[in-house]
């Protein structure tokens, strides 16, 4: 019966289908692309254009048909085993398949165990490795469509697993008799089906090639994203989003030998295939360099058998761990990415820019093409795969330096690191007695000396088979051969949590326990008689998530400007304080209700039985102020960065639990402003006059005279300043270029030849670097922070200091020391030492607040976020 349905849908699909492909001028199924089947086959297996009622190439597929397509060959072929492993914010399910031969498949677990046993390192004895070397399958993992508008991999996908499940070859079947190939078809179905429905809504009845056409230009925030317009392709290390976070316990299930990330690049580039360019991550052996040319020529073989067209070593490095191509290199596999031209303006069929016209069909086909390639060739060279794979996770310096971490009992980002380490597979211990060691390197100074080592400090040692991936990861810095990169080159968690850390090279004079049982935030509650009120300290990591709660629940709530010591306990700047007196109407739920704040939050929360501290001010001050609940917008839609405003949104809508309105960038000429305390101006694109116009620059000048708070980041303050919108008088740091406008001519910079002009404008950037910095954390922009922070600068433009504004955050003085991690010049370095990045204007009642720097960057860099969160939750009260 259900068969009987499917195919009527399908009749009734196809015939709804038919006009946008029946009179087509272009040929979108061409006969040089054909994915029939040749040779013997198994019966009662249907093709893709069979279930789906077109061809390849003919149609964008929704993801819930492709899934009832793998459901499909799950049920009808034993050679295939479809997994759920997680589901998206939206909703999606997220598969991936295991296709092998049936006699892999009964003893499936057995190949699971035996693969992980081989990235145990030096643990694994030498006989046994070799004995699984000898007999195990090589396992292989394809990656497809991370990024939901680079539409033709989830296709491609289909067309790999119905060749492996359909094709009786004997070519194919030593295939599968010899590997484990496990398809993801598609890591991000929210993105997807966002730039499917979009198309598809789209699409004309006679194809159109022109690439300027309305089909092949998507709007604002485009489907490369996922719910949250993250870039999925950047969290394989993060874990932020669920389709991350269940993808890796997948991936850490299985840890295969070769993985290949599918991509889309613009559609007047050829297809690019391995080798990358560099630079590299030097931790990685330098066998993988060879091992990326032998599966890259392959590739490149099976092109040539076709006439079709390729590049390879000209581009894309994959020095950043966080892809889907350099997670799995610092995993032990040969990770490596392909780019198809098409991407979202790909369409069904393109013309490029030298009158190809480039279809989806064509697009599949390559992808198809290399993917077989890719598994083939994987099995020709197994036992060599599985022999690089096993010494991968071995220590062949011994080398055993350990990186220490201090508790700070969730009033940090420590335990999130931790997880996320420990998710990764990463052994961690424990001191367990307080030690004093000598030559040990404080990441902040980078200078040694005699630390002391509390009892429950957190270790790391590099002498363990993920040994790689905890250099790469924790490191201060990496060495960098080159500046010119694809992403950032600074990305260490101790600088990006902003966490306390040191490393020494050996564990001599600590005592150590290996760590069983993950530390997390907890709630606590103390109890008193009669409460004269309720405290909650500021420098907890999740206290704003308790102010947003105790504003659901209608508390009336104030923070305080001064410390102050009650209990025994020292309390920050920023403690909220709920006040008894001015919650009378709460008073029969004060017990429960606080109680389930600390729940819900995991913080601690302190009942005070007088307004009479200890020390310093009381908690009924007039330093103890109102922060009522503030109605915050977020302006998005382009020409704003949908990454910028992403992270913003997720911030407060998950993290914090905190909603926000997003507003359209060309409504803001429409609403009410006074309907909101709090505007943020995320990063963008272009000039700022693209985003405000004159009207909205007086508009905005007016709201914030009468209490309303502006906060700008990244490009959003640079629109704040007097070279741009003139609202504040806070003035841009010149620029190098402009400091040198006046001696044009004389430098030798000024005779580069064409060949090196790329190279000496990546010299010149600052590609995602961590910059020293300090706060002043007793003005409020900055409560509940540590002095010092690491701001990640992926850009050359900073804040003149001036007595005329609060300067609240600023780059380290000395050059020479500024640059914590990654790339600057010498001359970056001194123009931004002592450089603001964190500035607060008060104009009227209100404020405007400039952050120059993402404060929360892809949400792992996270360490600077409160500065973000301190504008929009404590600043319109204080």
């Amino acid at each position: 019966m259900k068969e009987l349905i499917r195919a009527a849908v399908l009749a009734l699909v196809t015939v709804v289908t038919i006009p946008l492909t029946g009179f087509a001028q272009v040929d979108l199924t061409p006969e040089r692309f054909s994915f029939a089947v040749d040779g013997p086959a198994v019966p009662g297996i249907t093709s893709p254009a069979e279930f789906l009622g077109y061809e390849p190439g003919e149609q964008f597929s929704f993801h819930h048909d492709v899934v009832d397509y793998l459901t499909h060959l799950d049920s009808v072929s034993d050679r295939i085993q479809m997994h759920q492993y997680g589901t998206t914010y939206e909703g999606r399910p997220l598969y991936y398949l295991v296709v092998t031969s049936p006699a892999n498949h009964a003893r499936i677990e057995e190949i699971k165990a035996n693969n992980l046993r081989l990235a145990e390192g030096d643990r694994l004895p030498t006989a046994e490795a070799a004995d699984l070397i000898a007999a195990n399958p090589a396992v292989v993992w394809l990656s497809y469509n991370v990024h939901g508008n680079e539409a033709s991999s989830t296709e491609a996908s289909m067309q790999v697993a119905y060749r492996l499940a359909v094709s009786d070859d004997p070519g194919v079947t030593s295939v599968l008799d010899e590997s484990v190939v496990i398809i993801d078809p598609c890591i991000n179905p929210d993105g997807r089906d966002r730039y499917v429905y979009w198309y598809r809504s789209m699409a004309n009845n006679i194809v159109n090639k022109n690439a300027a056409e309305l089909e092949h230009d998507e709007p604002w925030p485009g489907g490369r994203t996922n719910h949250y317009w993250f870039d999925l392709n950047r969290d394989w290390l993060w874990l932020v989003h669920p389709e991350s976070r269940s993808r890796i316990a997948a991936y850490q299930e299985w840890l295969p030998q070769v993985h290949v990330d599918y991509h889309e690049q613009g559609y007047n580039s050829n297809y690019f295939t391995m080798p990358g360019t560099t630079p590299r991550n030097l931790e990685i052996p330098s066998a993988y360099d060879d091992w990326a040319k032998i599966f890259g020529d392959a590739n490149a073989a099976a092109f040539d058998r076709h006439d079709i067209n390729y590049a390879t070593r000209e581009a894309f490095d994959f020095y950043y761990p966080g892809y889907g191509s350099s997670y799995p290199t610092n995993m032990g596999a040969i990770g490596m990415l392909t780019e198809q031209g098409g991407h979202s303006r790909g369409g069904r069929a393109v013309k490029t820019n030298d009158e190809y016209v480039l279809t989806l069909a064509q697009r599949v086909f390559d992808h198809f093409t290399t993917s077989m390639a890719t598994i083939e060739t994987s099995v020709a060279r197994r036992q060599a795969l599985l022999s690089y794979f096993r010494d991968f996770f071995v220590n062949p310096d011994r080398d055993k330096t350990v990186f220490l971490f201090p508790d700070d009992e969730a009033g940090g980002n420590l335990y999130r690191m931790l997880k996320i380490l420990h998710t990764h597979g990463v052994d961690i211990y424990r001191t367990t007695s307080t030690s004093v060691v000598t030559n040990t390197t404080d990441y902040w100074s980078n200078l040694p000396g005699r630390v002391n080592i509390p009892e429950g400090t957190f270790v790391v040692p590099v002498d363990q088979p993920r040994r790689v991936f905890v250099n790469t990861v924790l490191k201060r810095n990496l060495a960098l051969e080159d500046s010119v990169t694809y992403d950032m080159t600074s990305w260490s968690m101790p600088l990006a949590y902003n966490i306390k850390a040191y490393h020494r090279s050996s564990s001599a004079g600590l005592s150590l326990e290996q760590v069983t049982e993950l530390p997390e935030a907890t709630s606590a509650v103390s109890k008193v008689g009669d409460p004269y009120a309720w405290v909650i300290d500021w420098s907890q990591q999740n206290a704003p998530m308790a102010l947003a709660e105790l504003w659901r629940k209608g508390y009336k709530v104030r923070a305080v400007r001064k410390t102050f010591s009650a209990g025994g306990k020292d309390y920050s700047r920023g403690t909220l304080v709920v006040l008894a007196g001015r919650n009378q109407k709460k008073s029969k739920s004060f017990v429960t209700d606080m109680q389930a704040v600390a729940d819900y939050a995991d913080v601690g929360v302190e009942a005070l039985p007088s307004g009479q501290v200890e020390k310093g001010i009381n908690l009924a001050s007039s330093n103890s102020r109102p922060v009522p609940q503030p109605d915050v917008g977020l302006i998005v839609d382009s020409p704003i960065s949908s990454y910028s405003a992403g992270q913003i949104w997720y911030m407060f809508d998950q993290d914090i639990k905190f909603g926000i309105d997003r507003i359209r960038k060309d409504d803001m000429g429409s609403i009410d402003l006074s309907e909101y305390e709090v505007i943020i101006v995320p990063g963008f694109n272009g000039s700022y006059k693209s985003l405000a116009d004159t009207t909205m620059v007086e508009s905005l000048k007016q709201w914030v005279s009468r209490g309303g708070v502006l906060i700008g980041l990244e490009q959003g303050a640079d629109m704040l300043t007097s070279a741009q919108s003139k609202l504040t008088s806070i003035e841009l740091r010149e620029s190098l270029t402009s400091a040198n406008d006046s001696t044009a001519g004389d430098g030798e910079d000024n005779y580069i030849r064409y060949e090196d002009r790329e190279k000496q404008s990546g010299l010149k950037r600052i590609p995602g670097s961590a910059f020293r910095g300090t706060l002043d954390e007793s003005n409020p922009l900055a409560f509940g922070m540590r002095t010092n922070v690491y701001s990640l600068k992926q850009r050359t433009a900073a804040l003149e200091a001036s007595d005329k504004y609060q300067i609240v955050g600023h780059y380290d003085k000395d050059p020479s020391r500024v640059l914590a991690a990654g790339y600057a010049s010498e001359d970056e370095k001194k123009r931004l030492a002592g450089a603001v990045f964190a500035g607060v204007q008060p104009s009227g009642r209100g404020k405007y607040v400039l952050l120059v720097d993402n404060t929360q960057y892809r949400y792992f860099w996270i360490g600077p976020s409160r500065l973000l969160i301190n504008a929009v939750m404590l600043l319109p009260g204080t």
